[in-house]
């Protein structure tokens, strides 16, 4: 039982699926228990870091990986099923490019110095997952940021220059070298690791765990 804040730590990247709906499972939670003690932060891990920084073109990356156009479309079928029990809307089929996301995580970055990081991450989540956008390009991700409370010309000059670039790409290494290894990766409290797109009812019950509230 807890009766002050925590820590929530959060490792994804807004092209990972499975960190959309696991966004979204979280976010209902949370809706589910306003009294929460979760202070949440959320932290680069590049699905793809070697991705070229202009990105690549995403069907025919997920073909060549996955082994054929018949198991991607199994696959996107799946996570179609997925993101509608989670109320998530979500079209695999809809992003046409595979982007390097360290802009992104930029971007989130700053999100987080001005207090907007957790809209800034769904809006990345849902333009691309849903809306079909490429995060990749500067000019999409400034026109993010002010849609969400930022200066929409200070972070187009931001992405631009280097700047905070090798501290994220820092940040992305030392968490694979404490052992993260794929997201969604939650870690509560510095100290509990809870892996994938954990469904509404797993938060409800850590939430009431923390908070006393469990039967």
């Amino acid at each position: 039982m807890t009766t002050g804040p925590i820590r929530l730590d959060i490792f994804s990247d807004p092209v990972c699926p499975w960190c959309y709906v696991g966004k979204a499972n979280l976010d209902r939670a949370l809706a589910d228990h306003p009294d929460h003690p979760f202070v949440i932060r959320w932290h680069p891990f590049q699905l793809n870091p070697d991705m070229p920084a202009e990105g690549v073109a995403k069907r025919a990356y997920l073909e060549q990986k996955f082994g054929g156009k018949d198991r991607v479309e199994a696959i996107h079928e799946r996570l179609r099923e997925v993101a509608r029990a989670a109320g998530v809307a979500m079209d695999p089929d809809r992003p046409q490019r595979l982007p390097n996301t360290l802009n992104a995580h930029r971007l989130i970055h700053w999100a987080g110095i001005e207090g907007v990081q957790g809209a800034v991450v769904d809006a990345l989540m849902r333009a691309y997952w849903a809306e079909g956008r490429d995060i990749g390009d500067i000019e999409t991700l400034a026109g993010i940021a002010g849609e969400n409370g930022m200066n929409r010309a200070a972070t187009l000059r931001l992405l631009r220059s280097d700047a905070d670039a090798d501290d994220i790409a820092a940040r992305d290494q030392d968490a694979r070298h404490k052992g993260v290894t794929a997201v969604p990766t939650f870690l509560i409290a510095q100290q509990y690791v809870v892996s994938g797109a954990q469904p509404p009812e797993t938060w409800g019950k850590v939430i009431e765990e923390l908070t006393g509230r469990a039967e």
